[in-house]
């Protein structure tokens, strides 16, 4: 049997520590020359950074490379291409299958070395962004199968969180969207429900958990729905819900539905969290972590080398995502039109999602740390049998290989807002006006004022999203 000699070990560690300084830093480190151009608005040159790496379309980060690039071509208005991209994104979440080899690498390194699944939220916004383009193409049918598709993913995330604890199982801000395009192709029924299902969801759970109250203009338009289905039993209902009164006016001209992305959501970062080891009777070890009320027992398989490895340690340190928020700039804005001012309404806090969802699953992540830190430490066992410099030598890099996932679609806005604007037929110029924390006026005629024109016909439905990407740094 061949066993290394001393200067192979020097050698060992050396690339170990090399490895080391690239393996620490986050995925927004790794791809910081493609958010600083994306920051700042240069989406050539962002698109080029994302192209410089030949492998990405096909690598572990395949689908991030996917998102990522399906917006830069929105934001570029080339809404086709985009679409294609975004479809290669929603066939690689559909279609993926558990690699159990690779999964079973990552047990002992980190979960780096396995394809990025996506957040569950993540999955239904890329619905949002294609149906958009769509809407930007003017092709409302391909925008209603983007409508389907969210339910059926909704449909999905209720499946599989039907028994856990998790507060995004239902998406408000979807079904609005889903009932704005039913309504904007003059389904109304399908709309009504859309805008129901969208009320309901707001009420609860986005009101308690996310922060985001039910849209005035989601209730207007449920009002209204429910008039042209004739449902009178519930429009009355909903008056009385809401303490509104419908009266119907029939609109001679079109309408504008304008959706602001509002600056960037959160990125993933890495934590540590350290657990003291108590050995219990037979073969049970208990992972304790006062600071944070932690207790994780584990049975151990009787006769293992688990067994010995994990009893003679006294404490451990475990790696853990956790999400760093990039606050918007901006703290509102409305739309000002023929003389008239029309806020632009919260409809989605995209970062108060991510950080919950996260802060959900924050149990089942650190079991699954510990799993493969059980891995590690078996591992080293088994190797330091044989040999013993190299059993060190596997102690050391797998300490520096203990890393969590930091991958996230990071070109997510931090919020959407909405605002649907009667429009006179014909062209119509409007202004779309900011506030920032330092505005101190209350009216938006005191902001930052950005002007676009449309052209609308009578009876027609226009659709807009507009992306301010302006965020306070991270490091602030």
């Amino acid at each position: 049997m061949f066993y290394p000699e001393r200067n192979s070990f020097v050698k060992f560690g050396i690339i170990a520590l090399s490895l080391f300084a690239v393996g620490c830093a986050t995925y927004y480190q790794k791809n910081i020359k493609f958010q600083e151009n994306f920051i700042k608005g240069d989406f050539d040159q962002a698109a080029r950074a994302l192209d410089k790496n030949k492998g990405a379309a096909k690598g572990n980060n395949r689908l991030l490379y996917f998102l990522q690039k399906g917006v830069v071509l929105q934001l570029q208005g080339n809404f086709e291409e985009s679409n294609r991209y975004l479809e290669d994104a929603y066939l690689f979440t559909e279609d993926i299958q558990k690699n159990y080899a690779r999964e079973a690498f990552s047990l002992l390194s980190n979960p780096m070395v396995v394809p990025y699944k996506g957040e569950d939220f993540e999955s239904v916004l890329i619905h949002y962004y294609k149906a958009l383009n769509y809407l930007g193409l003017n092709q409302y049918e391909e925008a209603l199968v983007e409508c389907r598709r969210i339910n059926i993913k909704l449909n999905q995330i209720n499946d599989k969180y039907e028994k856990r604890k998790n507060r995004y199982k239902r998406d408000a801000f979807a079904y609005n969207l889903m009932g704005i395009i039913f309504e904007a192709a003059k389904d109304y029924n399908n709309a009504f429900i859309s805008y129901r299902n969208a009320y309901e969801t707001y009420q609860q759970d986005y009101k308690p958990f996310f922060e985001v109250e039910t849209p005035s203009q989601l209730k207007r338009d449920l009002l209204k729905t429910a008039y042209l289905n004739g449902f009178t039993e519930e429009l009355a209902q909903y008056e009385k819900i809401f303490g509104m009164k419908y009266t119907h006016q029939k609109n001679e001209g079109g309408e504008l539905i304008f959706f602001w992305n509002n600056g960037l959501g959160p990125v993933k970062d890495e934590w540590s969290i350290s657990f003291f080891i108590l050995k219990g009777k037979g073969r049970l070890v208990t992972f304790v972590n006062e600071e944070y009320g932690f207790s994780f027992p584990f049975m151990l398989d009787s006769g293992s080398d688990n067994s010995v490895t994990l009893t003679d340690l006294k404490f451990v340190r475990v790696a853990f995502p956790k999400y760093r928020e990039r606050k918007p700039y901006y703290r509102n804005a409305g739309i000002t039109a023929s003389n008239k001012e029309y806020p632009l309404e919260l409809a989605q806090n995209i970062n108060e999602i991510a950080f919950k969802t996260l802060e959900d699953r924050m149990i089942r992540e650190l079991a699954n740390s510990l799993l493969r830190l059980a891995f590690k430490q078996a591992a080293e066992k088994a190797v330091s049998k044989k040999v013993e410099n190299l059993g060190a030598l596997l102690s050391i890099a797998n300490a520096l290989s203990e890393k969590t996932d930091t991958r996230n679609w990071q070109t997510l806005p931090y919020s959407i807002s909405y605002a649907r604007i009667p429009l006179p037929s014909g062209e119509n110029t409007v202004e779309f006006k900011s506030l920032s924390p330092v505005t101190q006026a209350s009216s938006l005629r005191a902001s930052n004022a950005i002007s676009f024109k449309f052209n609308i016909n009578k009876g027609e439905t226009i659709f807009r999203m507009f992306h301010t990407l302006d965020s306070i740094p991270l490091e602030q």
